[in-house]
């Protein structure tokens, strides 16, 4: 997915988002937790620079109880490649294609009654740093989707944000340099923070510590 790295104007208070203007996020905009008729759900984000570790950290995360939604890129992808496109991230439609299948597992995604969080792989702020990084312009679709997802505090403020572990590997969904996935990055960490949200930055170390991290980081979010 080598592409060259593009920097959109940056999004804050009074700043432009596409050809929108976002209002500037206050300080309890996450006070109150997504919420549903039947059960309030905590929505956490987890996400990081391609290679970084974050497929197994949701695995063994959900081998011990949490309620996990799939990534849409990587999926999309696969698909993509089975119908004969090999790079379909050269395409236009790409994006949008990601924000479609986002959108409909999380309106699928429902937590169980044992817990009430769910760990979302990866998110539209993401799909946003990916356009980015691409060099699109943000869609109709994806603008109206993130200031949704902003503006509805659909996901709670901390983000889990792995950090790579100093190499990667390439596989049919990520063709990328490991420098490149560092300008990336530090894109999307640009990305999400401009947008209001907290990272909880989770260093490269053995998968057990990862994942302690952040279940430690949640109970102490939600005593």
């Amino acid at each position: 997915m080598s592409a060259p790295l593009f920097l959109s104007k940056r999004i804050g208070p009074n700043r432009t988002f596409g050809s929108r203007l976002l209002r500037p996020a206050s300080p309890s905009r996450f006070a109150i937790p997504y919420a549903s008729k039947e059960l309030a759900m905590i929505r956490y984000i987890l996400t990081g620079t391609p290679g970084a570790g974050k497929t197994a950290v949701l695995r063994l995360l959900e081998l011990g109880g949490a309620t996990v939604v799939e990534e849409a890129a990587t999926d999309v992808i696969a698909l993509e490649n089975a119908r004969g496109h090999r790079e379909p991230w050269h395409d236009r439609c790409f994006i949008d294609k990601i924000v479609r299948l986002q959108q409909r597992r999380q309106a699928l995604a429902r937590a169980t009654e044992e817990t009430a969080a769910i760990f979302f792989d990866r998110s539209p702020v993401c799909t946003l740093a990916l356009s980015r990084y691409l060099g699109f312009a943000p869609s109709r679709l994806l603008e109206d989707e993130v200031e949704r997802v902003v503006r509805d505090n659909v996901y709670a403020e901390t983000v889990f944000f792995l950090l790579n572990q100093g190499s990667i590997q390439t596989t049919a969904a990520r063709q990328m340099s490991f420098e490149d996935s560092l300008n990336f990055e530090q894109l999307h960490r640009r990305t999400y923070r401009d947008l209001g949200f907290k990272l909880a930055e989770v260093p490269a170390a053995s998968l057990g510590d990862r994942v302690a991290l952040v279940q430690q980081t949640v109970e102490r979010l939600h005593r």
